[in-house]
């Protein structure tokens, strides 16, 4: 099964199409299929549009003929979570609010993707407007995990994972707000980064939280995501946040850089909660690393006790500001029962947004009103503060932090109606975003269910080089990133 085209490496297809073993269009044929035969069992498209990347696909061909070759990505099928921008594509953030919207323009990453050759591949389900941590927040479809169709693929980011996973994708781009790449790359066995915050550009992706929300990679293999990340990274004058930093050959320092590294464990992710399947998965990584040299040391983050409060302050908050602008006026959906403008604003914000987003909206509203935004929202931003602190403060003792990515493997579809109960599901991932630092999943198991464990690696600020490297170190020695779903 690891031989089929589509669940081949970016690397791999690159060399074959290179050497004119493989063309473009019969990837993308390949895929296409892939994806018409599994997509009803794993439900991760919201929309795919077979013939505009049959005919991405031919011009990439057409330029490989001509000798104008445009890197590595060149005529690769890419997906894409259905909250970045697409000029002439459905741009829906799985929400009836957007459900008819179609985007004018391309955002950045996705400009950037064109100008590697990738091929544009659909547009992948997620919780409504990024808020979730299974992917059954969506308006429009449940997606399931391709190893256990009973379970979920983790959020916001499932189609994105599942995608990859399934074969449905050569690599995808997900955001990540508080866990939306890395939890669902562990739930669905791929490889998910999220960068440090600001070195690939917010515009075009529709937004949860401003301050936390950044766009990164899923694929099969660390020097996939390094290829991936290669090619969306950069300042971008159209992003207010985006942060000028030098941006080296990914994936040539993969091979540059061999260690050994100083490794940090956080204490306070390894305590209550963490599955024992996990923890003994984590544990034996870190015995991995220790035997190739690595100085293994005992690290403290006394402040992540409070990052769930923090961040589900700061969030909800951001949430509330950034969708005050679907009000049925300007654009999205407007209820056709309104008697007067003002039932109108009500009636379309009432139909338009689910439960979950609701509920963070209000959350939101609460914490940024009158009366109430010392008490929350400022002293929420302050506690954020002390928790880069901790990180900062562990970094001046070690290059990297191991962290399980999750604390269990994937849960059955429907198993937490509990909001709380699925906001326990980020608990190692949400210091991350707080901090704005570069983390990592990578597959370092399997549960005797059969379901995948993720490892996670946490990065310095704009040390992705280092941090792929030592993810990469890891995975080479494992034969995890071989592994697929029998779907």
């Amino acid at each position: 099964m690891a031989d089929e085209l589509y669940f081949q490496t970016i690397a791999s297809l690159s060399d074959r199409l290179a050497e004119k073993e493989l063309s473009s269009v019969e990837l993308t044929k390949a895929v296409i299929a892939r994806t018409q035969a599994v997509e009803s069992q794993v439900d991760a498209f919201n929309s795919f549009d077979a013939e505009d990347a049959l005919a991405q696909a031919a011009a990439s061909d057409a330029r490989r003929e001509a000798g104008e070759i445009l890197g590595p990505l060149d005529g690769i099928p890419v997906g894409l979570k259905d909250v970045i921008a697409v000029e002439n594509q459905p741009l829906t953030a799985s929400s009836k609010m957007l459900a008819d919207f179609v985007s004018p323009y391309d955002a950045t990453v996705t400009q950037n993707l064109k100008k590697a050759g990738a091929v544009i591949w659909g547009r992948l389900n997620l919780d409504e407007f990024a808020m979730g941590s299974s992917t059954e927040n969506s308006a429009t479809k449940k997606t399931t995990n391709p190893w256990d169709r009973t379970c979920v693929p983790g959020g916001s980011s499932g189609g994105s994972a599942a995608a990859v996973s399934a074969g449905q994708a050569i690599a995808s781009l997900g955001s990540d707000t508080g866990g939306s790449i890395r939890q669902p790359a562990a739930f669905c066995g791929v490889v998910g980064m999220k960068p440090t915050y600001g070195l690939v550009s917010r515009y075009g992706l529709i937004a949860f939280a401003s301050s936390l929300d950044q766009i990164g990679p899923f694929a099969h293999t660390v020097e996939d995501a390094a290829i991936m990340l290669q090619s969306i990274a950069g300042y971008d004058v159209k992003d207010s946040t985006s942060y000028r930093a030098s941006i080296p050959d990914y994936r040539a320092e993969l091979s540059q850089r061999k260690g050994p590294w100083k490794l940090g464990i956080p204490q306070e992710y390894f305590g209550e909660g963490l599955d024992p399947e996990v923890n003994e998965a984590v544990e034996k990584a870190i015995a991995y690393y220790r035997e190739q040299g690595c100085e293994i040391k005992e690290v403290s983050l006394p402040h992540t006790k409070y990052c769930l409060d923090a961040y589900y302050v700061i969030a909800t908050a951001e949430a509330s500001s950034n969708l005050s602008r679907y009000d049925g006026i300007r654009y999205g959906h407007r209820s056709k029962d309104a008697k007067d403008v003002e039932d109108m604003y009500f009636k379309s914000r009432g139909e338009g947004f689910g439960e979950e987003v609701k509920r963070r909206i209000m959350l939101g509203t609460y914490v940024l009103s009158s009366g109430y935004y010392d008490a929350y929202y400022l002293r929420a931003q302050k506690v954020r503060t002390l928790i880069r602190q901790d990180f900062i403060k562990a970094y001046e003792e070690v290059d990297a932090l191991i962290t399980p990515t999750a604390p269990t493997p994937a849960f059955k579809l429907g198993a937490k109606v509990d909001p709380l109960a699925l906001y326990l599901c980020d608990i190692y991932t949400i210091g991350a975003n707080l901090a704005g630092l570069p983390g990592i999943s990578l597959p370092c198991g399997f549960a005797s269910s059969g379901l995948p464990i993720g490892l996670q690696l946490i990065g310095q600020p704009f040390e992705e080089a280092n941090l792929l490297s030592i993810a990469h170190s890891y995975e080479q020695a494992h034969e995890w990133r071989n592994s697929h779903p029998h779907i």
